[in-house]
């Protein structure tokens, strides 16, 4: 029957060449597509493996880089049992590089204590330094950096140039490579001079990432630091610069204010004062302390929002392969009326021409999802060769498989109504038909 099935097939070269070349569209665009939430958990899988420690941050920041807490903290996270060494980052936009303007890729400025980065047993930049060396203490205040191989290549710059990072010269000292598109973004330095480059306060930190000394478990040390701060406020908190800014501007309001306004003033303050006592009673905690199964069970919620949406663009392109499907067997149906009549008086039964059918239908989606996936597969390996610092997509083994087996479903359901219209049709009647 397989046989029979594929001459019938090639009988039509056209008709058939189409179906399956639609039927490799849809899924050559479903396997592109879902491999963008595929190089996803890929990036942050491999990102965060390099990195064992605890990251803290402010709470309901979505990334260090939106994140302000106090540089002070900093003592009190040694001072916990199960701490190890704490080191304060801070982070800026890069938003000139040399005499470039950066919008896509992003570059961001990290600085970091390189008394505090050297103590750490694991340090993933230095681990991946590829070209010169990692920060020394002499480095401490200096304009010295680390760049990533791609903003390396990109630039055209190596170790011993210089590169100009919003208006400001550095001296390139290293390049790392972490094979991560979060991490390769990156450009390190010194926390006191990454303050500077971005006008950072010099009491407050982006976040502390905090290396474990291993006499308790993550779980465990994460939650005895948010014990540690909770039922504090950080709005009661600000750095000098913004409290003498503060100042200013009230000085300022209260000077323009009437009898009768600086009254209402005052009712407000006391308001203001009872809710900042409610806030400081509250239980909660002002910092978030995230793992890696942390980053990557929130990433992985993203990613199930976005195969939702993934999904929805990919159906449109199934549901015309799979009518095109159903008309190329419908089509085939009635130009076979009289050949499906002789093999029934030859005796096949209604089974048998159902078989037929969905075996060339299956067929049909066979050789459609095998060409449409190994397509997709070659479209994700273009992608990052021609884009590495940009995009990085992944099409793994199950995804594959996944489309092949999708594809053969979809060609088997496409064929099921011709086939059962095929077999409805007696001997006599589809001699007669045709």
């Amino acid at each position: 029957m397989f046989r029979f099935a594929m001459r019938n097939l090639l009988s039509r070269p056209l008709r058939t060449a189409l179906s399956v070349l639609g039927l490799a569209v849809a899924i050559s665009g479903m396997v592109g597509l879902f491999s963008i939430a595929g190089g996803i958990d890929r990036v942050v899988s491999q990102t965060f493996d390099q990195i064992p420690g605890l990251l803290v941050q402010q709470k309901g920041a979505p990334i260090p880089l939106f994140s302000t807490l106090p540089a002070s903290w900093q003592d009190e996270l040694e001072s916990i049992p199960g701490v190890g060494v704490v080191d304060p980052e801070v982070f800026c936009r890069v938003n000139q590089l040399d005499t470039k303007m950066v919008i896509n890729p992003p570059r961001f400025a990290v600085g970091m204590e390189i008394q505090s980065r050297l103590k750490l047993k694991r340090s993933i930049y230095r681990e991946n330094l590829v070209e010169g060396r990692f920060f020394e203490m002499a480095d401490r205040s200096t304009n010295h950096c680390l760049v990533s191989s791609e903003i390396s290549t990109s630039s055209q710059k190596g170790v011993g140039e210089t590169i100009t990072l919003n208006g400001v010269e550095f001296e390139i000292i290293g390049v790392y490579e972490t094979g991560s598109l979060m991490l390769d973004v990156n450009i390190l330095m010194d926390i006191a001079t990454c303050r500077s480059l971005g006008r950072i306060d010099e009491q407050t930190v982006g976040c502390f990432y905090v290396e474990p000394d291993g006499t308790i478990d993550d779980i465990t040390l994460k939650e005895s630091i948010q014990n540690h701060f909770r039922g504090r406020d950080l709005s009661d908190w600000k750095p000098a610069s913004a409290n003498v800014l503060s100042e200013f501007v009230k000085s300022v309001g209260q000077s323009f204010q009437s009898p009768a306004g600086k009254n209402v003033a005052k009712r407000e303050s006391s308001s203001k004062i009872k809710s900042a006592a409610e806030i400081t009673a509250s239980t909660s905690s002002p910092i978030e302390v995230r793992t890696a199964d942390d980053w990557g069970k929130r990433i992985a919620e993203f990613s199930g929002d976005l195969n939702i949406f993934l999904g929805l663009m990919t159906a449109i392109g199934v549901s015309i392969a799979t009518l095109s499907i159903v008309n190329t067997m419908m089509m085939s149906v009635t130009e076979r009326t009289t050949e499906f009549g002789i093999l029934r008086a030859n005796g096949w039964s209604q089974q048998n021409i159902i078989r037929l059918m969905t075996l060339e239908s299956g067929l049909i989606g066979f050789c459609g999802g095998a060409i449409g996936v190994f397509v997709g597969w070659l479209a994700t390996i273009l992608v990052n060769i021609g884009w590495p610092g940009r995009l990085q997509l992944h099409a793994g083994v199950l995804l594959l498989l996944f489309g092949l087996a999708f594809s053969v479903g979809l060609g088997l359901i496409g064929g099921l109504y011709p086939a059962w219209r095929a077999s409805r049709l007696s001997p006599m009647e589809s001699i007669r038909r045709g």
